[in-house]
């Protein structure tokens, strides 16, 4: 699937829930969101009828698995393996808060969950209940003890860095990544919290998180076979683990973008800034066929936007906040 700009569309986010255990500053209100009606979310038989059509059809490669918080949706495992039976060669990932991992880490293993990410902004248990407005920061690092016990490997973790609040902990990540052998990605705070907190002066520049890295540990690039968002790097002492950076608003990677975003509520966003989502659940529901809806996706990837324009005197923030969306 191409846009008009030449980009291929093979990477799949599917949100499996917009409820989540968590209420972190940059996502949601302190109160929580109003939550879907059961009805109004898509079934498992229909998100993995929608996935077997982008993977069987239009060439999806790649598929994430998100919320809200994933682990909290009953039965994810038997989700997962039913995406994984479509084509045993899809690269099947998941992102989670990790609260639920040692209950369900095992098992997502075992039903093809190939890759993980966890979030993790803060090292400090106290500025951990300030974040996620939950004092879970223990549960999460066991979850990250069951994760490997689990045989994932390598593991990432995701901080999402705001100035003033947890940007004195980026080298203790770096360190963190050195010595438990971890992939830490640092991702500039974006526009989608729900209490409209964001500026542009809670920004920590990537070049900046970097440069503060290299300093203390010097780095050396990677590569990347395949469009993504994340510069990544290896220590050049050969020590274990990486770091990497998401520059969604200094330096965004729109113009390489190979996403779209399944919501829960099953419609398509082909950025996490589109103004408009594509309904896919009513042709689910309303009878259409796989080429019916093949053709809708094609049609809304062909018209997926150029870029978000965060920073730019048009930008227009979205309704949704990320939970809403899935990140």
């Amino acid at each position: 699937m191409r846009d008009t700009f030449g980009r291929v569309a093979d990477d799949l986010r599917i949100s499996v829930t917009d409820r989540c255990n968590f209420r972190c500053v940059y996502c949601m209100p302190a109160a929580g969101m109003a939550w879907l009606a059961r009805d109004e979310v898509l079934s498992f038989e229909e998100i993995v009828r929608l996935t077997r059509i982008l993977v069987e059809e239009c060439g999806v490669r790649t598929i994430r698995l998100t919320g809200g918080e994933p682990l909290v949706r009953k039965g994810i495992e038997q989700l997962t393996g039913m995406i994984a039976a479509i084509d045993p060669s899809l690269d099947i990932a998941m992102t989670t808060n990790g609260i639920l991992l040692r209950e369900k880490a095992q098992a997502l293993r075992d039903a093809g969950l190939r890759r993980l990410n966890v979030s993790l902004d803060t090292l400090h248990s106290d500025r951990f209940r300030n974040l996620a407005r939950r004092d879970a920061l223990d549960r999460v690092l066991d979850g990250l003890a069951a994760a490997r016990e689990a045989g994932f490997e390598p593991i990432k973790l995701n901080m999402v860095v705001m100035r003033g609040r947890n940007d004195d902990e980026i080298l203790d990540f770096a360190k963190l990544a050195r010595r438990e052998g971890y992939q830490v990605r640092f991702i500039e705070f974006m526009p989608l919290d729900a209490d409209g907190i964001w500026s542009q002066d809670d920004v920590v520049a990537s070049r900046d998180i970097i440069e503060a890295i290299d300093r203390e540990f010097p780095l050396e690039p990677l590569l990347n076979d395949r469009p993504a968002p994340a510069t990544s790097f290896r220590f050049k002492d050969g020590a274990a683990g990486g770091v990497g950076v998401i520059p969604s608003v200094s330096d965004a990677f729109c113009r390489i973008c190979n996403r779209i975003r399944l919501t829960a509520e099953g419609h398509l966003r082909t950025c996490l800034f589109s103004l408009q989502e594509h309904d896919l659940k009513v042709l689910l529901r309303g009878g259409a066929s796989d080429l019916e809806i093949r053709d809708a996706v094609v049609r809304a990837v062909w018209q997926k936007e150029e870029g978000h324009k965060i920073g730019q005197a048009d930008f227009v923030r979205p309704a949704k906040s990320m939970s809403q969306i899935g990140g």
